[in-house]
């Protein structure tokens, strides 16, 4: 697990490069059994004079078109497939959206529950898709790409506003949220002390009076001037153990958890559980906050993580719908990250049954917090309601 980043990574950097030369060989068959016939290179059109410019284009070399193919986004593909039936069967050729799909999803900062792409899409080299067996990536790109989302988002109704005014005449308790993980506690940058001292991103508004024994009260922060919201933060060991640790470039033993060894089958599982004072907080919270290291050149053990998540998020705990915020972080810019689909990927956050998502994220400036928080609250709020 710890070098399954560098390896999942280098294998669909390989299926990219190979990508696009799979993709010319199927042009110069011309897959005619499928009904496209398009992808062949067409013969001189007879065509009126103002389509010229589409004409030459057309005539290009199968090289050229995916060359300049290439470069384009999505969505002027899509523009391109509006100007002719010829470039509406080229631009929606399965095994181009697969390329498209595995060239772009390294670099989107955010994965969930509900777009996260299968795992197929990864195990499979590009030269063994077989056209009568393809998936419609052209939808799973829709579907997962993080513009496409916040497109969704946008058009839906505008009730919302509406529901949520009147929410805001009926008064309860700002949401909690507990947020515990290794990227707390090993980065060069502090997440918390940012989160802590940069008033413009994200405002504190107070302590609250409601107390954990043991843990304390966390601290209210203030969402967009708007709804406030309060944060348990849950370390696995004391601030002097954690100092030492870095000192001496250790590993510290995380007082959080207590391991339940269990057989199944040949393999051993490991469990486990939570100590009495997080027990109390897994039990009053509305959602979870998992700050996740990211950061490539660093070994990690995600079987591991993804046990302690489960026994914070053990349904005999609290609710089962409550939501899990994955901050995938980093310390700062130009360090090297392991991207959100794999990190979703290698965590197996697929085998939740909660609303997830992961957020890329930096601590040295904060950014993806806000998008993260946004997307917590709305979850939270969704189950209150």
């Amino acid at each position: 697990m710890a070098d399954g980043g560098a390896e999942e990574r280098g294998g669909l950097e390989a299926v990219s490069r190979g990508g696009l030369r799979v993709l010319r060989e199927r042009w110069r068959r011309g897959i005619r059994e499928c009904g496209i016939a398009a992808f062949a290179d067409p013969p001189p059109p007879a065509l009126p004079e103002d389509a010229e410019e589409v004409c030459a284009l057309q005539a290009l070399p199968i090289d050229v078109k995916l060359n300049i193919m290439s470069f384009l986004s999505p969505q002027d593909l899509c523009r391109l497939g509006s100007t002719s039936c010829y470039w509406r069967a080229a631009v929606q050729d399965p095994l181009l959206w697969r390329y498209l799909l595995l060239r772009d999803l390294p670099f989107w900062t955010s994965v969930d529950w509900k777009t996260l792409p299968d795992v197929e899409i990864f195990n499979k080299a590009f030269s063994e898709v077989s056209d009568n067996v393809l998936y419609d990536y052209m939808a799973v790109y829709r579907k997962s790409c993080p513009q496409s989302r916040r497109s969704l988002k946008l058009n839906r109704p505008r009730y919302g506003s509406v529901t949520s005014f009147f929410q805001s005449l009926v008064t309860r308790a700002e949401p909690r949220f507990a947020m515990f993980g290794p990227g707390l506690e090993e980065l060069d940058d502090s997440l918390v002390q940012k989160m802590m001292t940069c008033q413009e991103i994200l405002q504190i508004a107070g302590l609250p009076q409601r107390q954990i024994d043991g843990i304390g009260s966390g601290v209210n922060f203030q969402f967009n001037n708007n709804q406030k919201f309060n944060i348990l933060t849950l370390y696995s060991t004391t601030s002097e153990e954690r100092r030492r640790a870095r000192e001496e470039q250790a590993v510290t033993v995380n007082k959080m958890f207590y391991q339940e060894n269990s057989i199944a089958g040949n393999q051993q599982a490991v469990h486990y559980g939570v100590i009495t004072q997080v027990k109390k907080v897994c039990e009053v919270v509305d959602g979870f906050i998992y700050v996740a290291n990211a950061e490539a050149h660093k070994k990690h053990d995600r079987r591991e993580e993804l046990a302690r998540i489960l026994a914070m998020i053990d349904p005999a705990l609290g609710p089962p719908n409550r939501p899990l915020l994955v901050l995938s972080c980093v310390s700062r810019i130009g360090v090297k990250r392991i991207p959100c689909v794999y990190m979703a990927h290698q965590m197996q956050l697929s085998l939740l049954r909660q609303p997830w998502m992961v957020q890329d994220t930096i601590a040295a400036t904060l950014s993806g917090l806000l998008s993260g928080i946004e997307w917590l609250l709305e979850e939270a709020n969704c189950k209150n309601t």
